[in-house]
Parts: structure tokens; sequence; C-alpha cells
């Protein structure tokens, strides 16, 4: 397995379902927080749950599709980045991320998906790497505008989460202004 530093008290690490428990632990600190935008901490309702979630992206990755990653600070996950979408075939991939609420305003989440946003165009030849973010998660949102990503539009009620429509945000970044970023 590899650890990437984030900082000196931080590491980002791929998330697998050995980690089961250490993630659902995770989910239920911060399951309120994470779930008022994000559907998988429902998903990881329990033990089991949490395990076949991680189960499920694992294969996903072994068939280079999605994969998720984990952020520990001192030790402890409370947070992680992911390819919701990984289409190397097509140039494209999604990211997304989710952290607990004592973990923010340390630069974590826009640390580790420089690290996804890199490998994506340096290591795969991505062309596109997408964010998308229900229009309510400013903090979401000030992410991507961080990464340097452009919001491309809104997609008007198109999301569903516990009963209530949410207006999705697409931004994104392409390969090109992604190293013309880097390089500045």
């Amino acid at each position: 397995m590899f650890s990437t530093a984030l900082a000196e008290d931080a590491q980002l690490f791929p998330l697998e379902a050995r980690h089961a428990e250490e993630f659902f632990a995770h989910m239920e600190r911060g399951r309120a927080f994470i779930g008022r935008y994000i559907r998988f901490p429902d998903r990881a309702a329990d033990l089991d749950s949490a395990r076949a979630l991680l189960a499920e992206y694992a294969v996903k990755a072994g068939q280079d599709g999605p994969r998720f990653f984990g952020i520990r600070l001192d030790g402890t996950l409370v947070g992680g980045v992911l390819f919701r979408v990984f289409e190397a075939d097509r140039g494209n991939c999604e990211i997304g991320c989710w952290l607990e609420p004592d973990a923010a305003g340390r630069g974590l989440v826009t640390k580790a998906c420089r690290v996804l946003i890199d490998y994506a165009f340096g290591e795969r030849g991505m062309h596109r790497v997408e964010w998308h973010a229900a229009a309510g998660n400013t903090k979401s949102l000030a992410a991507a505008a961080r990464l340097g990503m452009t919001r491309d539009g809104v997609m008007r009620e198109n999301n569903l989460h516990r009963g209530v429509r949410q207006d999705t945000e697409i931004w994104s970044i392409l390969s090109h202004e992604w190293a013309a970023n880097r390089s500045a």
C-alpha cells in the first residue's frame, strides 16, 4: 500500500475494504455533516454496509474505474477524496471529496485533490476533470474554485437527496489549463 504525505500530520492513502471499521467509525463521527450533500454516508449505515461500499469501489478500481482514497490526520481517518467517475477511454473523470468538520480549514481536501488531478492528467492522460457539487455546498464549490476549475453550469433540481431536490453545479478543468496553472 502507498501513502502520500499531504502535511506533516496528514496522509492520503487508498481506502480499501480492510479499512471498513475505521471508515465506519469515521462515518459515525461525521455522518450528519458529510451526509448533508453526499449519499454514501447513508450507504454505510452499519459495519457490513460500510465494508460492502468499500469492496464495491475496490472492484471498480480493479476495473480501472472509480476509486476511494482516505485522508488521515494524526493517524485518524477524517475524510477522503475519490474518483467518482473514471473513464480512461474517454479521457474524462470526476473527483469529489468529503471531510469531518473538525478537519476543515487545513487545506487537506485541496492538497488531496491536487494529487488526484496530477495523477489523472500526468499519469493517465485524462483530458477533463469534473467536479459536481450541490449548489448549497459552498465549501465544496470553494474547493473547486481553489483548484482553478471553471463553473460550467447548473443542472437544476437534478439530484434527489434525502427527499429534497437539489441543484448540482458542474465545474471542470482541462489538462492544458491544469498545466498552465501548475507552472504559474
